[in-house]
């Protein structure tokens, strides 16, 4: 029996589909956030084993992002970008989604993204004598 060629993959597993689509950047990271529930097959938990098929919607939550998509074609192998990108089509919703959080986060500034290294003299004086002169019981 020899290999099937890609075009006439009827499944794959789910680890190996999410590293070939290029959603992690290895097979170890895919099985462990499909471990930890951070991707769903057909709005069900899976294990890294489960077989995907074209057709399947994916749900996959990457750090802060959350990607759903359907899945267009199967591949075993890790490609460049574009074909990566080719194997799926994420959804209307989840792109409008996605873009409004990147907006939404690019109007607020998180706290201390400003600040770069380790605190001068001066810096670390203020933040002694704050720290020295705070009362949880009157600041709150």
């Amino acid at each position: 029996m020899g290999n099937k060629a890609e075009t006439e993959l009827d499944s794959i597993r789910l680890d190996k589909w999410l590293w070939a689509a290029r959603f992690f950047k290895t097979r170890t990271l895919s099985q462990d956030n499909i471990e930890l529930g951070r991707v769903k097959v057909n709005k069900a938990r899976a294990k890294a084993s489960k077989e995907v098929r074209v057709g399947d919607e994916l749900e996959i939550f990457r750090g802060s992002e959350r990607f759903i998509v359907i899945v267009k074609a199967l591949s075993g192998k890790r490609g460049p970008a574009p074909v990566a990108a080719a194997l799926y089509e994420e959804t209307e919703e989840s792109k409008f989604k996605r873009e409004q959080i990147k907006e939404a986060a690019a109007l607020i500034p998180v706290p201390g993204a400003d600040h770069k290294g380790r605190p001068t003299k001066r810096e670390g004086r203020k933040l002694r004598e704050f720290q020295h002169n705070f009362n949880p019981t009157h600041d709150f």
